[in-house]
């Protein structure tokens, strides 16, 4: 096989109904899709194979996104080109492949990650919030308690966060931010954790959050 087709990397957004997929959940989908489409996968050796796929940077249930990327492996040859219309027939709504490629680099070479918000209050005006918003994202220091695979700890959103501001668009606030994707991790929900722990004042009554970029060390957009 040519090793062109061993390494592959698909991206994909996530919206709508789909947000609520679990990340299993969507491991599932997407080897389903593989099958139902006629695209064959590779499979790992030894005593329990398993496809060869495997998601970066798994997203929080709830959480959409335009930027979704999957490695995954063929064991037999195809035109790239096929693949992205072979899945789309094949995966739920909101779940739609946008191109593929070969994969050169590793997901661990992600840094940062673009991300946009909706803040929506019932009875307080966004325009009211506004200026609370950007002084609080605005402190040297922001901890608070994250729940780790060891515990509990603290962490300090602050240094993580790259960049932030707000807009008001009608009766909501619009989030623009660049965060840390991993090492370490802001999950764009800690900013609603900050605001409820430290100024409950401020957190709105929805929220709703979409991954639009990534990006490595260098601020370059990763493929």
């Amino acid at each position: 096989m040519n090793e062109t087709f061993d390494k592959l990397r698909l991206r994909f957004s996530k919206t709508g109904r789909a947000i609520y997929i679990s990340h299993l959940d969507l491991m599932r989908t997407m080897q389903r899709a593989f099958l139902r489409s006629g695209i064959k996968l590779k499979n790992s050796e030894g005593f329990n194979p398993h496809p060869l796929i495997s998601l970066a940077l798994p997203l929080s249930v709830g959480t959409a996104s335009l930027c979704e990327i999957m490695d995954f492996r063929l064991s037999e040859y195809m035109e790239l080109s096929e693949i992205p219309f072979r899945l789309n027939k094949s995966l739920p709504e909101g779940i739609e492949v946008t191109e593929v490629y070969k994969a050169v680099r590793k997901p661990k070479e992600i840094k940062w990650l673009d991300v946009d918000g909706v803040f929506e209050y019932d009875t307080r005006q966004p325009d009211e919030m506004l200026e609370g918003l950007i002084d609080f994202f605005q402190r040297e220091s922001i901890v608070i308690e994250k729940k780790t695979k060891s515990g509990v700890s603290d962490f300090d959103l602050a240094p993580n966060i790259r960049s932030l501001s707000f807009d008001v668009d009608g009766g909501r606030l619009m989030l623009k931010a660049l965060v840390s994707a991993q090492e370490p991790t802001l999950n764009p929900e800690l900013l609603l954790v900050a605001l409820h722990s430290l100024a409950p004042e401020l957190a709105p009554d929805f929220a709703a959050f979409t991954r639009t970029q990534l990006y490595d060390h260098d601020m370059e957009v990763f493929r």
